[in-house]
């Protein structure tokens, strides 16, 4: 499943429970769907966030977080979007 996919049934899940209209026991399966999805959701997250940032160690030891830069289209200078922890 696409994390847009996912994410779009999670939706329509929130509004389902919001309108208050199933009985018990629907509403309980779908929220159980929902939490599983949301679960799902923050797991690519999470992928997608180590794909796209490499921790690196600057000259004093501490980690610092600057984005994934595929060979040959690497930003050059400064303020190239790095973060410090």
């Amino acid at each position: 499943m696409k994390f847009e996919e996912a994410l779009a049934r999670l939706e329509t899940i929130v509004a389902e429970l919001e309108r208050g209209e199933l009985p018990l026991e629907d509403s309980m399966r779908i929220f159980e769907e929902g939490i599983k999805l949301s679960k799902v959701c923050l797991k690519m997250l999470d992928d997608a966030e180590h794909r796209v940032e490499i921790l690196v160690k600057d000259k004093d030891g501490r980690k610092r977080a600057r984005p994934f830069e595929l060979e040959g289209h690497a930003e050059a200078g400064p303020g190239n979007g790095d973060v410090e922890d």
